[in-house]
């Protein structure tokens, strides 16, 4: 697996470590790494059946 940097706005950092500190998430590159997954499975989803 590859590791790549990212810059994110600060406020949306601070709601990944929210989230890890709620325990919702192991570390804040869980959070972001879940986020893209999704994002990535809804665009397939959409560019497979559509969602319009």
């Amino acid at each position: 697996m590859k590791t790549v940097q990212s810059e994110v706005p600060e406020a949306l950092y601070n709601k990944a470590v929210a989230l890890v500190n709620e325990g919702w998430f192991r570390d804040e590159k869980d959070v972001f790494s879940e986020l893209m997954q999704k994002f990535i499975r809804d665009n397939i989803e959409w560019g497979l059946r559509g969602n319009d």
